[in-house]
C-alpha cells in the first residue's frame, strides 16, 4: 500500500496498536496480506474524499521490506511529514562509517589565529635533540632597501671594505734567521729540454754506418724458413772432427759468389781480401767450434770456450772497416752478414754494435775496428742452475777484453727476437761477414792469439 500526496493532512495519525515481540518475528516477509491475515476489531473506517483527512486503519501496516528483513517500527507515533520536528540532540553526522564528534567550542574561523605563546620547533629529522638559540628567529626575508619588512640587523660597525688593509704590527721578517722554503724549481730542472735518455734495452732502427735493403731482409727471412737449424754431429772420440776442433785446425769456406780471395796461410790460418763493391758475404767454418754433443756443460759438467781472432789488414781495407765477427748455428744465409738472422750473434766493425738476430740496427756495444787492430770474440758456455747453460760472449781488442755481454740479460719483449740456436744446444761455428773492401787474417790456433786468457781453460 502506497500513500499519495492526497492522502496527506495536519491530524496525528492514530498510533498503531503494539504487536507482541514474538508476533512481529512471525510475520511474513512478503508485501502481499498473509492468509492468516485478521482485520482489526471495529468497523472499517469511512471511504474519505481527497480533501478528507485520512486515518490509517489500526493494526500494523504490511511490510514493504524484502521476506528476510524483520522490520520493527519503532515506538511511539510516527512523525509527521508535513511538521517535521528534529530530535533532540545533535544531528547526526554525515559521514559513512565514522562516529565524528566535532570538537568542544565554537567552530573555527576561517581567518586563521596563532595560539598564545612561542611557535613550536621545527626539528630536523636528522637532529632532534637540536635546541634553536635564544631569543627570536632570524627573519627569512632580506632588504637591503627601504619598504623592506626584514628585522635583519647588521653586525655593528662600518662594512668591510674591498680594499685589503694590513694587520696592525709591522710585517714579518724575512731576514736570515728564517728557514728558507725549499726551492723545487732550482733543485729539479725542466727536462723537456734534455735529450731522450739512452736506449739500455731496445736497440737502433737503422745502422749509423751501413744498411742492408729490406728485400734482402726478407730474402734472409725465406731462405732460414726454407733451411731449418740443423740436429748437432755425433762425432765419436777420436773422430778428425773433434782432433780438429781441439788443435785449431778449423777449415773456412766462402760462397760461390764471392768477390774476393781467401787462401789458407798455415793450419788455422787464413788470410781473405774482398773487392770494391762486394755484397754481403758469411764465411763459415767446418767442423764447427762447438759440438753440442762432445762439449755440452750439462753433458760434462765443465766450462766450454770458443775463440777466435782476425787482424785487420791496413793495406788492403778501407777507411771503414766492413768485417763483422760472429758465431752462427749451421745453416746460415751465405749472402747476409752474421747476427741478422736467427741462431746468430756478432759484432759489426763499421758500428760496433751487437747484433742478436737483428736484422735492424743492432744495440750499442763497442766503437768501430780499426785498421791494423786485431780483435777477438769468444763465447763461454757454463753450467747453470737447475741444469741450464750460462752463456756469455766477449770482445778484445789487441789481446785485451774490452767488453761482454750475458746471452740472457734483460731484453726488450717487444722488439727483440729469440736467442734459439745459441743456447749451447746447437752445434756453433765461427762466421765472419765481409762487404765492400777490406784485408783480414782469421787466426783460430791458440798458439797465435794475442789474448793469453785461454791458457788453463779447456778448449
Amino acid at each position: 500500500m502506497c500513500f499519495t500526496s492526497s492522502d496527506r493532512t495536519d491530524d496525528p495519525p492514530p498510533r498503531p496498536a503494539q504487536v507482541p515481540q514474538q508476533q512481529q518475528q512471525q510475520q511474513p516477509s512478503k508485501a502481499s496480506m498473509p492468509q492468516d491475515y485478521a482485520p482489526p476489531s471495529g468497523p472499517p473506517p469511512p471511504r474519505r474524499s481527497q480533501g478528507d483527512d485520512y486515518a490509517a486503519p489500526s493494526g500494523p501496516p504490511p511490510s514493504h521490506r524484502r521476506s528476510d528483513d524483520n522490520y520493527a517500527p519503532p515506538s511511539g507515533p510516527p512523525p509527521s511529514q508535513h511538521n517535521y520536528a528534529p530530535p533532540t540532540g545533535p544531528p547526526p553526522s554525515h559521514r559513512a562509517r565514522d562516529d565524528y564528534a566535532p570538537p568542544s567550542g565554537p567552530p573555527p574561523s576561517q581567518q586563521y589565529a596563532p595560539p598564545s605563546g612561542p611557535p613550536p620547533s621545527k626539528k630536523n629529522p636528522f637532529y632532534d635533540d637540536f635546541a634553536p638559540p635564544s631569543g627570536p628567529p632570524p627573519s627569512h626575508q632580506y632588504g637591503g632597501g627601504q619598504g623592506s619588512s626584514s628585522d635583519y640587523a647588521p653586525p655593528p660597525g662600518p662594512p668591510p671594505s674591498q680594499d685589503y688593509a694590513a694587520p696592525p704590527g709591522p710585517p714579518p721578517q724575512q731576514g736570515s734567521d728564517m728557514k728558507k722554503k725549499h726551492d723545487w724549481e732550482t733543485a729539479v730542472p725542466d727536462t723537456a729540454l734534455l735529450p731522450p735518455p739512452p736506449s739500455f734495452f731496445s736497440g737502433f732502427d737503422r745502422s749509423p754506418a751501413n744498411n742492408a735493403t729490406e728485400e734482402e731482409a726478407e730474402g734472409g727471412e725465406r731462405w732460414c724458413r726454407d733451411f731449418p737449424l740443423a740436429a748437432p754431429l755425433q762425432p765419436q772420440p777420436g773422430s778428425p772432427e773433434l782432433n780438429a776442433m781441439h788443435s785449431g785446425n778449423i777449415n773456412m769456406f766462402s760462397p760461390p759468389f764471392f768477390r774476393g780471395t781467401l787462401q789458407r796461410t798455415a793450419v788455422g790460418v787464413w788470410r781473405g781480401q774482398s773487392q770494391p763493391g762486394a755484397t754481403d758475404t758469411c764465411l763459415a767454418t767446418y767442423p764447427p767450434l762447438y759440438s753440442a754433443a762432445a762439449h755440452s756443460p750439462i753433458a760434462t759438467g765443465r766450462r766450454k770456450t770458443i775463440y777466435y781472432e782476425v787482424h785487420i789488414l791496413s793495406e788492403g781495407s778501407g777507411h771503414e772497416v766492413s768485417l763483422a765477427m760472429g758465431f752462427a748455428a749451421p745453416p746460415y744465409p751465405p749472402f747476409r752478414l752474421p747476427g741478422w738472422h736467427r741462431g746468430s750473434l756478432a759484432v759489426h766493425g763499421d758500428d760496433g754494435h751487437k747484433y742478436i738476430n737483428d736484422r735492424w740496427g743492432g744495440k750499442a756495444f763497442t766503437h768501430p775496428f780499426r785498421r791494423g787492430e786485431t780483435l777477438g770474440l769468444g763465447m763461454e758456455l757454463i753450467p747453470g742452475r737447475g741444469g741450464g747453460i750460462e752463456v756469455e760472449i766477449f770482445l778484445t781488442r789487441d789481446g785485451h777484453e774490452s767488453g761482454r755481454w750475458n746471452l740472457h740479460e734483460e731484453t726488450d719483449q717487444q722488439q727483440d727476437l729469440p736467442v734459439t740456436g745459441l743456447e749451447g744446444f746447437h752445434d756453433l761455428c765461427a762466421a765472419v761477414g765481409v762487404f765492400e773492401k777490406v784485408g783480414f787474417e782469421i787466426v783460430f790456433v791458440p798458439e797465435k792469439w794475442r789474448w793469453q786468457g785461454w791458457r788453463g781453460q779447456q778448449y
